[in-house]
């Protein structure tokens, strides 16, 4: 095992970044300032973006690409130059809220085609407990003809990397890191800890490792469907949530989770693999999956909330013109996957209605393609009758009444949906709008 260190260090072999998206890229990134690295992809269009210097996740930056020594490739034969790997793909869910292992699967099967005598093999998607060992690893010997634990050892080490996060990045976050034996263990965080400045966490086994990460969004997951089971409660009670919330705050152990939508390719979807485990085991979930249909069912509350407004108004619903601000599923961040406004404005649709949606931050072609959506630019939102800030990004955020007066058409009462918050209700009111937030 140490033998693999040694030759990483003195850049005799590189380490193989197996999947370049959110995860993949940082790490290849932050690896290949201190070691050789092939950084791998079957995305051909991703690739050459990578090695013209675009960042195709809009999240570390052209010029970090650009700048980098990482090679980029979709050539599988590269990955016979490696020893140590890291798998970075995506593991989302299908119908029926259902794990959705194809892609782990198929790149354990590329890189047991390529495995050599003496390899490492780390896998870093979030998996429910006992998917590296109990369905990767067959992948891996079948593939390869060589066993685990004598030809070759896997580790496990779970992604933290926030989307959008400038604070919190992958060097300052501190790295959970697991092995099959102490040995692998070892080696593993020492490989780690070249980039991981806030250091690494050992746990105790793989299976540990794989449940802390899906407790880890769990947890918020389960916050969050409290606050957004408040809100609605409050909304029947006419009372502010967001008042309630800032007096709760003024207790020091108070927990300052707030209502909104949960998308994303984390808290919407680890709790799935967390309790497709445990029916597995023969335990059925209760909290988390009732967190789970609060916050799968909030698009559909808010979209409700929205034709309610304008009913109480007594607004057409056949011809009014609204307009989104955000389409991604955060603030500050281009990542659409699983982005639950795209539950709001299906449900406008079933009224026939079909809004205007701008995000400078978002892909316009990815928008097309994951949702059908054709983004606007901010200028061509004019003449509304609603305005529904669903991800409040920076340059939303810091916009006042008189940027969002010029959006409206002048012959009705102005309606802004604020779904998070962001805005002061009073503000708005004072200039004649007519305010509705979770």
């Amino acid at each position: 095992m140490q033998e693999i260190y040694d030759r990483l260090l003195d850049r005799t072999e590189p380490i193989a970044v197996v999947g370049l998206g959110y995860v993949g890229l940082p790490l290849a990134l932050a690896f290949a300032r201190k070691v050789k690295v092939i950084g791998f992809d079957l995305n051909e269009k991703k690739i050459a973006g990578y090695r013209n210097g675009i960042d195709a996740t809009g999240d570390v930056g052209h010029e970090a690409v650009r700048s980098s020594t990482a090679s980029f490739t979709s050539d599988i034969s590269r990955l016979e130059e490696a020893r140590f790997y890291i798998v970075a793909v995506p593991t989302p869910i299908g119908s029926g809220n259902v794990p959705d292992l194809t892609y782990i699967e198929n790149a354990s099967r590329i890189v047991g085609r390529k495995l050599s005598r003496g390899s490492i093999v780390v896998f870093e998607s979030t998996v429910y407990p006992g998917v590296t060992e109990e369905i990767c690893v067959p992948i891996l010997e079948a593939e390869s003809g060589l066993r685990c634990g004598v030809d070759f050892k896997v580790g496990y080490s779970p992604e933290r990397i926030n989307p959008g996060d400038q604070v919190h990045r992958l060097e300052n976050i501190t790295k959970i890191v697991s092995g099959m034996d102490e040995d692998t263990l070892e080696t593993i965080a020492s490989v780690y800890e070249l980039v991981i400045e806030a250091g690494v966490y050992r746990a105790e086994s793989i299976k540990v490792a794989e449940a802390a990460k899906v407790i880890e969004n769990a947890q918020r997951d389960v916050n969050i469907a409290f606050m957004n089971e408040l809100a609605m409660l409050f909304k029947q009670m006419n009372i502010s949530t967001r008042a309630v919330l800032e007096a709760a705050r003024t207790k020091w152990n108070f927990l300052p989770f707030e209502p909104g939508l949960v998308g994303g390719h984390c808290i919407g979807i680890d709790p799935y693999y967390l309790t497709y485990k445990a029916e597995d085991t023969g335990y059925r979930s209760r909290i988390i999956l009732a967190a789970r249909h609060i916050n799968d069912g909030m698009g559909s509350f808010v979209a409700q909330s929205i034709v309610k407004t304008l009913a109480k108004l007594k607004i057409d619903i056949s011809s009014v013109k609204i307009g989104f601000l955000g389409l991604a599923y955060k603030e500050n961040c281009s990542d659409i996957r699983n982005t639950k406004v795209i539950d709001v404005i299906r449900e406008l649709n079933e009224y026939d209605v079909t809004p205007l949606v701008a995000d400078p931050l978002v892909d316009r072609e990815q928008a097309h393609e994951e949702y059908g959506i054709e983004l606007t630019n901010m200028e061509h939102l004019q003449g509304l009758d609603v305005v529904v800030v669903a991800v409040p990004h920076s340059a939303f955020a810091a916009m006042t009444a008189r940027d969002f007066n010029v959006m409206f058409s002048g012959n009705r009462t102005k309606v802004l949906i604020d779904i998070k918050g962001a805005f002061n209700k009073a503000d708005f009111e004072k200039d004649g709008f007519h305010y509705w937030s979770l």
